[in-house]
């Protein structure tokens, strides 16, 4: 963890031993209370002694809130801030999604790769707001009109026992469904789901006849107070637009907070805006930490509609005890704290360690449940603070093979001149550990090398959420007890053992890598463990004509020296692979082998996967290495399998060389040279007959009128290389009211955006101009080319155009609905074509879909011989 200033003072020393020979039993709780809820490293220490005092405050109240939604920024920042921060309340986000079917405003990464960069940018935002977040295993497939779409791709009595999970791990008194439970025209599906999901699990969270299953787990029925609705109000709504949820019948409530966080002074709507911005991938790079979400001066206060359980008629957590009195021999606790809190002395908070010692022991003798596990880690962090105790151990690299030795730095500081013992580091992975038995100089950092085994049976680092193949709609995970988690528990973690005056507590952590210079979200990052090798393909997708050979390349990339060993490639039934392995030698770190293999698809046509493996001194490794890395996050690594879409189906194109010019970012460029074609990258300042001479056609990518600063400006130089013969093909962009030009004649998008987009990838789809070329040349398009669509047919459809120059090619609506004819725009423009697009092309392409290749091989195509 960062440096934390704390303050701490001599007169601990008395303070402890008289406390500790007056009463004993101290000794015991303390030590229970270690076993029970040791400190976790990253969770956040108070850095002032207002915040010490703020943060006993908010351990005196047990009220607990659970505010449910569908995705990642459906979140209110601003009331997670007022309930976690102005009123201290245990508070948490429990998403139903991770985003994966979303857009991503500043780089390339789509699906589980935007999917854990949101998570990210939750956990960033929870940090701000200070809440926590949950997941359940659904998956965000994009954009739905229809509830019922989400409750059967999600699998519906799976993902309600996943919110039902979060009930009883996190036990909230009061539920908010941030969304809607009744659908309307213009709803997002899944919004909707998710107010469904949270009422029903609502109702059978404190059943033990449902889900049983879970207490295996170690989880245990509850029932919470009462759920609610948002019904307007304040500083403490979303901060961006959305659905606004429809209020039920019943009384409203209110929930008000301060201004103001009472640790820092800092106004809430700041923190709310702060937390907001943390969601980057979706409102762009440029999205700052003011303004926008909140601010301003005055308390905050929302309004709400009991939906289901005990009527409240003021405030939101009306008839609740808030306090430990709750709890059998609570009372006490409730007392002892108040006064800790009366007597709490910002200009000495050392001397509040007697006090906060007699309420630990109180705390060690109640009930366990995941309530007191919570209060009582966030007592010993107060603890911690107190007596100005920090640890951090560090790594020199944070990637790791099963089996090496990890060289460790254990670093331990404490700020009080009088004595503080650290006893030992244990290792829980692999039972070791270092016997220390040291006492800390004050404000003299105690540093110790050790090396330890990483054991040869570890994992390699991969998302929880991500192991297994999922199926369409849902996370499959089989180590259950993570089920619901933000992400991974630590691969290596480390606990710190310390005696106080013959008291004992943990504080756990978990080795990182120091990166100076690095982006602050960047600067410590945590341990992974890789694989020697990592295996790779050059494309995501490979095509084959049917019962034709082709070579298939295997990349294999060397994470440690001296990596030698066979690679394999296996298929799907009916594919042909030869040879059985190809061996490797890779001498130094980096270094990297092409293998290759021969594949012959089956007669017919046909789509799988073809996984790799490499085989080094009898064990097999078979996974990828994705990195990527957004200032705003940590840096993101993925292993995923070493798999390659394959696809056989018989296609054709017209035409060699092709540019593109980047938009948002997508693999289209990477699917036209699968397709054959030789593509040059393009810039705004390309767009020129002269600089696009020798090129069949340019590809505009997705977004690029929006992304792009360079595009508007050269738009009549490409315009009359289209004249002069050339073709364009534009994808998509969103509405934009900024964006002027989209071709050479009127083209609009405007409108609600569901209204402009098919979302049922199986809508029907029918053939408007049969004899059209783009529709014949050189591939003949039926309605079988639409079949085996993903995720959506698409999006942002234009809602008008100049209807005497571009002709419509395709109808296609969500059923009940009708959207425009607009899904394929072509005009002819001079002796060229000018094709505007919305078209899911940019996700139908890499994967593999063969209808899509064909159809935007004859857009491509079209107008060469």
């Amino acid at each position: 963890m960062g440096r934390v200033i704390l303050y701490a003072s001599s007169r601990l020393a008395h303070a402890l031993k008289q406390r500790v020979r007056d009463n004993p039993p101290y000794l015991v709780g303390l030590a229970l209370l270690a076993a029970i809820s040791p400190l976790r490293a990253g969770d956040t220490l108070p850095s002032s002694p207002q915040a010490i005092q703020a943060e006993l405050k908010s351990f005196a109240t047990v009220a607990t809130v659970l505010y449910v939604a569908a995705h990642p920024d459906d979140e209110s920042n601003g009331l997670l801030a007022q309930l976690a921060r102005g009123r201290g309340f245990r508070t948490a986000y429990l998403s139903a999604t991770r985003g994966d079917g979303g857009q991503n405003e500043i780089g390339p990464e789509f699906g589980e790769k935007l999917g854990l960069a949101r998570t990210h940018e939750l956990l960033a935002a929870r940090r701000a707001d200070g809440g926590r977040q949950y997941f359940t295993r659904a998956i965000d497939y994009g954009y739905s009109k229809d509830v019922n779409e989400a409750m059967r791709l999600w699998e519906h009595d799976k993902v309600l026992g996943d919110v039902v999970r979060v009930y009883r791990l996190f036990r909230p008194d009061v539920v908010i469904a941030g969304m809607s439970p009744v659908q309307t025209p213009g709803q997002h599906g899944q919004h909707v789901a998710s107010a469904v999901l949270a009422i029903e699990a609502f109702k059978l969270a404190g059943d033990p006849k449902a889900y049983p299953e879970q207490f295996a787990d170690g989880l245990a029925p509850w029932q919470p107070k009462r759920i609610v609705g948002r019904s307007g109000g304040g500083r403490g709504g979303r901060g961006r637009g959305g659905d606004v949820p429809a209020a039920p019948a019943a009384g409203a409530v209110r929930f008000e907070s301060p201004p103001t966080d009472p640790g820092t002074g800092e106004d809430l709507g700041t923190i709310a805006s702060r937390s907001r911005s943390m969601h980057k991938t979706q409102f762009g790079p440029n999205l700052g930490a003011a303004g926008g979400f909140g601010g301003g001066a005055g308390p905050s206060a929302s309004s709400f509609a009991v939906i289901a359980g005990d009527p409240a008629s003021g405030e939101l957590l009306d008839g609740l005890d808030l306090t430990f009195g709750r709890f059998p021999g609570g009372a006490e606790i409730a007392k002892l704290t108040e006064a800790a809190i009366a007597q709490f002395n910002v200009e000495n908070p050392v001397a509040s360690v007697p006090a906060l010692l007699a309420i630990r022991a109180r705390l060690a003798a109640l009930p366990t449940d995941p309530v007191v596990a919570d209060k009582r880690a966030q007592f010993d962090r107060i603890l911690q603070a107190c007596l100005g105790l920090t640890v951090e151990t560090t790594l020199p690299n944070a990637e790791v093979v099963p089996g090496e030795t990890l060289k460790l730095r254990h670093t331990a500081t404490v700020k009080t001149k009088e004595p503080v013992k650290l006893v030992t580091v244990r290792y829980p992975l692999s039972k070791g550990g270092e016997k220390i038995d040291t006492v800390l100089g004050s404000d003299q950092p105690f540093v110790r090398e050790a090396a330890t085994p990483l054991p040869p049976r570890t994992s390699i680092s991969q998302p929880y959420w991500l192991r297994e193949e999922a199926a369409p709609g849902f996370f499959r995970v089989d180590e259950t007890k993570l089920i619901g988690q933000p992400e991974n528990p630590p691969a290596f973690p480390v606990e710190f053992v310390f005696s106080v005056g013959g008291q004992t507590f943990v504080v756990a952590t978990e080795p990182v890598q120091i990166v100076a210079g690095a982006p602050a979200a960047q600067q410590r990052r945590q341990l992974a463990v890789i694989p020697p090798v990592s295996l790779g393909f050059p494309y995501e997708v490979e095509l084959f004509a049917p019962s034709a050979a082709k070579t298939a390349v295997v990349e294999v990339t060397a994470a440690r020296a001296d990596s030698n060993g066979a690679v394999r490639l296996s298929g799907p039934a009916g594919w042909k692979i030869s040879p059985a392995s190809q061996p490797f030698k890779l001498a130094k770190v980096g270094d990297k082998a092409r293998v290759t293999f021969t594949v012959t698809p089956p007669a017919q046509a046909a789509r799988g996967t073809l996984a790799a493996s490499a085989e080094i001194g009898g064990a097999t490794y078979g996974t990828g290495r994705v990195v990527f890395n957004y200032a705003h996050l940590p840096v993101q690594l993925l292993q995923p399998p070493a798999r390659l879409k394959v696809a056989a189906f018989d296609f054709a194109i017209r035409g060699k060389a092709v540019g593109y010019l980047p938009g948002a970012g997508d693999s289209v460029a990477e699917n036209l040279e699968q397709m054959g074609y030789t593509v040059k990258q393009l810039t705004g300042a390309d767009l020129s007959p002269e600089k696009l001479r020798g090129l069949d056609a340019v590809v505009i990518g997705v977004r690029a009128f929006s992304e792009r600063r360079d595009l508007e400006a050269n738009l009549p130089g490409l315009f009359a290389w289209v004249e002069g013969g050339g073709t364009v093909v534009a994808q998509y962009n969103r509405p934009n009211n900024n964006i002027r030009t989209l071709a050479p004649y009127a083209l609009s998008i405007a409108g609600g955006a569901p209204g402009l987009r098919v979302t049922d990838e199986t809508a029907p789809v029918t053939i408007l101009a049969p004899d059209h070329p783009a529709l014949n040349v050189p591939n003949k398009i039926t309605k079988a080319d639409f079949d085996g669509w993903v995720q959506e047919r698409g999006a942002y459809f234009p809602s008008t155009w100049d209807q005497e120059h571009f002709k419509t090619l395709l109808a296609m609506s969500d059923p009940g609905e009708q959207q425009p004819d607009s899904s394929v725009l072509v005009a002819q423009h001079g002796k060229g074509y000018y094709i505007y697009t919305g078209i899911g092309f940019f996700r139908q392409l890499p994967a593999g879909v063969p209808g899509a290749y064909r159809l935007f091989a004859n857009l491509v195509s079209l107008g060469k011989e």
